[in-house]
């Protein structure tokens, strides 16, 4: 198979709607002729019989589907509960953990500026994040795990986006500055940890907070809500 009809087929994996002929010629910048040849050696390519999927030409354009043959297995694998994206709150909480690991839950709602039980907890669920020890006060502080690796496509976590990429608008970078230096503040000075909402280890007294935490939702909220601008 040539490297023009490999190309073709990538194209058709990656869209989720048929793709003329045109479009396609435009995005691989060739002929429509060259793409009708190179559509032809797929064709042939997949009517080997071999292979689970094949080449449809549908609502003025061309796609992969599955094989006949396959619609019965199929059925029952979409049929499966299927794992709900993450939500703002959560993605936050995650993107938090991974730059900040090891970090503990009342950090993550001071950064965020709202309680996070919830988005963490579900975090935990699904095996985003895990448990690293505890602070010396007590809170629970969580890191990244390998599957939020895989998830994400990262060799490591040397390979996260490098955070001076990001370009917030002024109103962003100001809460986001204000956010962080007061976090910082609060992290680097011992009796401003606020663990209140971590549970207290037998023997042991929790310091006081000087600065509460936004509180975290009780069992019957709803979850956690975006942060006000």
């Amino acid at each position: 198979m040539s490297a023009l009809a490999r190309i073709v087929e990538a194209l058709l994996f990656l869209s989720p709607e048929p793709v003329s002929a045109e479009t396609l010629a435009d995005s691989c910048e060739v002929s429509e002729g060259e793409i009708v040849e190179a559509l032809a050696r797929l064709r042939e390519h997949y009517a080997e019989g071999w292979r689970g999927v094949v080449l449809r030409e549908v609502a003025g354009g061309f796609t992969l589907a599955t094989d006949p043959v396959a619609e019965r297995a199929a059925r029952r694998l979409l049929a499966r509960p299927r794992t709900p994206p993450l939500t703002q709150a959560q993605a936050e909480c995650l993107a938090i953990i991974a730059y900040l690991q090891p970090v503990s839950r009342p950090e993550i709602a001071r950064i965020r500026g709202v309680g996070s039980e919830s988005a963490v907890g579900t975090l935990l669920e699904r095996g985003m994040i895990e448990e690293s020890g505890r602070s010396q006060f007590g809170a629970v502080l969580y890191r990244s795990t390998e599957l939020f690796e895989k998830l994400f496509g990262l060799e490591g976590l040397d390979a996260l986006p490098d955070v001076t990429a990001f370009d917030p608008s002024p109103e962003e970078e100001g809460e986001l500055r204000e956010r962080l230096l007061r976090a910082g503040e609060q992290r680097a000075t011992p009796e401003a940890q606020p663990v209140a909402a971590e549970p207290e280890p037998a023997g042991e007294q929790q310091p006081v907070a000087t600065e509460p935490v936004a509180a975290e939702p009780d069992a019957g909220a709803k979850p956690d809500a975006e942060p006000a601008p």
